[in-house]
């Protein structure tokens, strides 16, 4: 049996029906359906569609981001295509939503249909083959970007309506999201996880500032034409919260590899960089409590691929996450 083509078929006529009554065309043509990737947490269908309104033929090339059978993260396209649609009138590039199916009702899982924007993902780029100076300087856009994202005014927005604020508690509403995803997917105990959560509720700082955090920026998850960036992908984490949570989750040293240019963009440069651009501060000890933080995050969502693959939801084996483990009993002095 092709599992894949009956996906393929099932996905097709459900997407067809459903975007002839969003568009009140029968006679609605989709064209090129295929699944681009599984990914990590989201299944992704682009496709090319035509259809009449107003007495006129339209088309347009789109992608359907639908939750898949098991993930490594559980979000909420509700959430999702209010942000993002609250942020097509700011500057910020982002996919433009046309269609949300929020409870899974019309494409049997929840999704979100949007613009197939142009360009290319290319995680590592800051330490590929172009030439240097190219490099630095789109380490610059692309950190700008971030700060623009923690400078938009989300209340002006109406995003208080969609969003809960945490306020000062930004750090320990971060915890207990996190330790409620931990009891919801641990198959077994973890001490390491346990003396990590005592250490950061210990130390939590107090947010100055509630701004809106993107929660999984990186290279990977970004547009590129040419040596621009041109648009900022995968808002599926999106929250209210401390900013400095998306820097300690760039100035991770799990994750330098994507980030870092060494000699030419270190962690110390990104964060200076992004506080004159923000006139926000950039706190060390904060900035660590956050790394931390991401680390214990990356677990979790490790460990929730781990629950998915037992469940038979997910065909992809995730090793215990040893590694990450050890970065942070290291980095509390444990």
């Amino acid at each position: 049996m092709d599992v894949d083509k009956q996906t393929d078929d099932d996905i097709g006529s459900r997407l067809h029906a459903w975007l002839a009554r969003e568009l009140d065309d029968e006679a609605l043509q989709i064209d090129d359906l295929r699944r681009t990737s599984a990914g990590f947490s989201r299944e992704n269908w682009v496709f090319d569609a035509r259809w009449r309104a107003e007495g006129r033929t339209t088309d347009g090339a789109f992608i359907a981001r639908r939750d898949p059978l098991g993930s490594v993260l559980e979000t909420d396209r509700r959430i999702e295509g209010a942000v993002l649609r609250a942020l097509e009138s700011t500057a910020i590039p982002a996919p433009r939503v046309r269609w949300l199916d929020p409870t899974g009702e019309e494409l049997g899982r929840p999704a979100v249909v949007m613009d197939l924007e142009a360009g290319i993902c290319d995680g590592w780029v800051l330490n590929g083959a172009r030439p240097l100076e190219a490099r630095v300087a789109m380490a610059h856009e692309m950190y700008d970007l971030l700060a623009d994202i923690h400078l938009v005014d989300w209340r002006a927005l109406g995003l208080g309506h969609v969003l809960d604020d945490p306020g000062s508690q930004a750090g320990l509403a971060a915890i207990d999201h996190w330790e409620g995803e931990l009891r919801r997917v641990q198959l077994e105990a973890e001490p390491e996880l346990e003396i990590a959560l005592v250490w950061l509720r210990e130390h939590a700082p107090t947010s100055p500032v509630t701004t809106l955090v993107h929660g999984d920026f990186k290279p990977g998850n970004v547009l590129l034409q040419g040596d621009r960036v041109t648009c900022v992908l995968d808002w599926e984490t999106v929250h209210l919260g401390d900013p400095l949570e998306d820097i300690g989750w760039v100035t991770n040293p799990l994750r330098q590899g994507e980030h870092r240019i060494p000699e030419h963009w270190e962690p110390s440069d990104l964060v200076a960089r992004w506080s004159e651009r923000t006139g926000l501060a950039a706190d060390p000890a904060a900035i660590r409590w956050w790394n931390v933080l991401a680390n214990v995050k990356l677990s979790i969502i490790v460990l929730t691929g781990t629950n998915a693959f037992v469940d038979g939801r997910l065909d992809r084996i995730y090793q215990q996450p040893v590694m990450i483990y050890r970065l942070i009993l290291d980095a509390i002095g444990a």
